[in-house]
């Protein structure tokens, strides 16, 4: 673990210990102030992790725009010209990248950088759900992705919610599917018809830790003073629809309304 101040040298040789396949792509949730002081911020870090966490993969960051106002009554609305996200200093910088193409879904969207970027952020808003079949969730994970969690725990783990709606999970979504909107980056206005995610449905993913590692599902890592997780998402996906198909309330939290 190091404790000295990071550059963009740095970071890419620490980085490189992730040692993924070739092309495979990275899908990154961060927290900056873990890795320790860094020089060029955020955005040193988006170009560390594009040019050398991957061998010729792509890299792609959650740029959530949902909030708990979220409902039937009050859809999600997002301009992506305003290159907004609460995901965070790293998916922020991401979106300012020249590269960066970002899907378009009014509450669930990911940006991504590299070969791959169309493809794996494409119809986002023609998927079944917002993180299910069709998403960007499930597309990294058919090509072979990988998850990083920099500094973060698996409460930021949206693929979490890929296994749920996979599992057909009652609880996750309002009933139905509903119009809601979105202008792309471009200015373009799309009508988007999406399951939308209830936020009043406490979850318990961290608690699911320990059984990761003992499934060999997750490996620990340090980068810089960031703890770390990396993780195969099919992996992750099949194991937790599994669990979920087994016990539908096995992600949620004891007190939390079902469905």
């Amino acid at each position: 673990m190091s404790t000295t101040p990071q550059n963009l040298q740095t970071l890419s040789e620490e980085f490189g210990q992730l040692s993924l396949p070739h092309g495979a792509p990275l899908l990154v949730h961060s927290a900056l102030s873990t890795l320790g002081w860094v020089e060029g911020g955020a955005s040193a870090v988006v170009e560390a992790l594009t040019t050398t966490a991957t061998t010729q993969g792509t890299v792609l960051f959650p740029t959530l725009t949902g909030a708990s106002s979220d409902s039937p009554d009050h859809r999600p609305h997002s301009d992506q010209r305003l290159q907004t996200t609460w995901c965070g200093a790293i998916p922020c910088a991401a979106l300012r990248h020249p590269a960066c193409h970002r899907s378009v879904h009014p509450t669930h969207a990911v940006a991504a950088i590299g070969p791959d970027a169309v493809e794996l952020t494409a119809d986002h808003a023609s998927a079944q759900s917002p993180c299910g079949q069709g998403s960007p969730y499930t597309r990294l994970a058919a090509a072979g992705g990988y998850i990083l969690l920099l500094g973060v725990r698996h409460d930021a783990n949206t693929t979490f919610h890929t296994a749920e709606e996979l599992a057909d999970a009652p609880y996750v979504s309002f009933p139905g599917r509903y119009s809601c909107t979105v202008i792309d980056t471009l200015g373009k206005y799309h009508e988007v018809k999406t399951p939308i995610h209830r936020w009043d449905r406490p979850r318990i993913f961290e608690s699911w830790h320990d059984r990761l590692i003992a499934q060999g599902i997750v490996r620990e890592l340090h980068i810089a003073q960031a703890p770390c997780r990396l993780m195969r998402a099919q992996d992750l996906i099949d194991w937790l629809t599994a669990q979920l198909q087994h016990s539908p309330r096995a992600l949620l939290a004891p007190h939390s309304p079902y469905p």
